[in-house]
């Protein structure tokens, strides 16, 4: 099963080591990642691969969620099957 994070809040130093912190600890491997500034905003996005996950995807919502207060930034996580559901009308 494979999932898209979305990232997007001022830029600062740390932001893709706080996000990827949070997916090594629970064993998610990053796919593909595409970021960019937008002004003085970072917007990210990562393609993950949940196969060997250790805890449910709500847990890891929850995680990314609070990572993202620690750094400043907005963290969500959708599955691959809602994302590609909700671009393709």
């Amino acid at each position: 099963m494979k999932a898209f994070i979305s990232v997007i809040g001022d830029d600062k130093i740390g932001i893709i080591h706080g996000v990827t912190t949070v997916l090594k600890k629970n064993k998610v491997n990053v796919l593909d990642i595409n970021q960019t500034l937008l002004q003085d905003y970072f917007a990210m996005v990562m393609l993950v691969d949940l196969k060997e996950m250790t805890i449910d995807f709500k847990q890891l919502k929850e995680e990314l969620v609070v990572a993202g207060k620690e750094i400043g930034v907005s963290i969500k996580i959708q599955h691959e099957d809602l994302f590609n559901t909700m671009h393709s009308i």
